[in-house]
């Protein structure tokens, strides 16, 4: 989530095998200290191929104390049963489908499930609405099928057939936004557990510890619904919007302290109340009421999403760090929620300023942040 100073050095506090100037390390790169401490302590039964027990999956994505004293973080915070259930489906036959609207850590979820179980992350489709058939089945090296036919040497297999080869966790990003043509020719592989390859009279067959997680957008619905063949090949898993203000403020603080560690930004700490502010603001605005239930607001057109929040937050300290005195301020983040929440130039500035004038100007101790964002555009 790395860049360094140092080129050649390696940051111990993100983990350890990546280089240090790797700007985001995979996920079994960056929290390879923690994972293999797990390993270690890890007595549990493991389904095959798993480098980690159910339990300490689990145990890594939520965060703990370790026998030895080794404290593992929490990479996802929210109901304890959700991830339960999401690693208890990848340790069965059936796939697992991460739903949720924008923002709910679906992408950071699925990433760090596949690192957790098979130590790679990387068997990734990232689902449009131009990925082909090939991406998900094999597709061919074209210099090979010409000069020698068809053979398994000019087959090219996707990040799915290795994943099936080798007994590890594959992953569909944004299934949804996938041709339903396409979508389908995962029916076979995740109920038969097989891969015709009928060029060479072949298939591939899943090994032990094979199993696959597709993440998709709760906004997206009537893009490319799924059908209801392959929806049965699932267990859907919703991972809901954080349901405090402090779990979202948890969150935004983490995850900015993990890039900005990165990018060599200021501590967080020093801006904990701006971001406690921008978190206030996108909850008001995303549930259409505020924080005292008192005023009822107009929803904008965004999602509002606790990403969005971090993205404003990262982007005000790279603001204070490089303009500013490496204090995160209400100048910082203005017109980082302004372009959030603005969207739709038309109907958004409206709910913006109706919000801006009817709830920030009047709240106590927000002078600083009203006249920020009046002085950003209304």
């Amino acid at each position: 989530m790395s860049v360094s100073a140092e080129p050649t050095s390696v940051d111990p506090r993100r983990n350890g095998n990546g280089p240090a100037d790797t700007l985001r390390p995979h996920a079994e790169h960056a929290f390879a200290d923690e994972l293999a401490a797990l390993a270690t302590q890890d007595d549990r039964p493991r389904p095959a191929r798993w480098r980690l027990s159910p339990w300490a999956v689990a145990t890594y994505l939520l965060g703990g104390t370790l026998p030895d004293g080794t404290v593992i973080t929490p990479k996802y915070v929210g109901p304890r049963r959700v991830v339960e259930v999401a690693v208890t489906t990848l340790a069965t036959d059936r796939a697992l489908l991460l739903l949720g609207v924008p923002g709910t850590a679906k992408t950071w979820v699925s990433e760090h499930l596949a690192a957790a179980v098979s130590g790679d992350s990387t068997l990734l489709v990232q689902g449009t609405a131009g990925t082909p058939e090939e991406a998900i089945r094999y597709g061919w090296n074209y210099a090979r099928l010409l000069a020698h036919g068809p053979s398994r040497d000019a087959l090219v297999p996707s990040p799915v057939m290795r994943a099936m080869a080798e007994g590890r966790t594959a992953r569909v990003e944004e299934l949804t936004r996938i041709p339903a043509d396409v979508q389908d020719s995962l029916i076979t592989i995740l109920s038969e557990k097989t891969l015709p390859i009928p060029e060479l009279g072949q298939e591939v067959q899943a090994v032990h510890g094979f199993n696959l997680i597709a993440t998709a957008n709760d906004r997206d619905r009537g893009v490319n619904e799924l059908s209801s063949a392959l929806r049965r090949r699932f267990n859907t898993v919703v991972l809901p919007l954080p349901e405090t203000p402090e779990a979202e403020v948890d969150i935004v603080t983490r995850r900015v302290e993990q890039i900005g560690r990165s990018l060599d930004l200021p501590a967080v700490p020093d801006g904990v109340d701006e971001i406690r502010r921008v978190v206030t603001v996108f909850r008001e605005l995303r549930d259409g009421v505020t924080a005292d239930g008192r005023t009822r607001l107009k929803s904008p057109s965004g999602t509002l999403s606790t990403a969005e929040a971090i993205s404003v937050v990262t982007g005000g300290l790279a603001l204070a760090a490089h303009f500013g005195d490496g204090v995160l301020r209400a100048g910082d983040v203005a017109a980082g929620v302004l372009g959030a929440v603005v969207r739709d130039p038309a109907a958004d500035r409206v709910v913006w300023q109706e919000y801006l004038e009817t709830v920030v100007r009047e709240r106590d101790g927000w002078s600083d942040f009203y006249r920020a964002c009046r002085e950003a555009g209304v």
